[in-house]
């Protein structure tokens, strides 16, 4: 049994500029560009719904929401950096 996906709203996927695409394009081998699919992502309109669908589900390979693995991953720190962050101090946090 492979890992559980997220069940999330996937009917962006039909407006994708991959769809009829070769997905061995988005799945290159190791060191192999990745040009040409980025390029298949950039100016698509649901580049965002699919980068957030790979970052919610883990995805480890591939080319999603134009980013490759090691964007992604970069990401994902980025944010679980700004997570930790504490709340910035407010005139309400104050005592009274």
């Amino acid at each position: 049994m492979g890992r559980k996906h997220l069940m999330l709203d996937t009917s962006w996927q039909e407006f994708a500029n991959c769809l009829g695409v070769d997905p061995d394009l988005f799945f290159p081998e190791r060191g192999a560009s990745t040009r040409e699919a980025k390029e298949v992502c950039r100016g698509c309109v649901v580049r965002p719904d699919c980068l957030e669908f790979a970052l919610a589900n883990g995805e480890k390979f591939g080319i999603w929401g134009g980013m490759s693995e090691r964007e992604r991953r970069r990401i994902r720190r980025q944010r679980a950096l700004e997570r930790q962050q504490p709340a910035p101090f407010t005139a309400s946090s104050e005592p009274a």
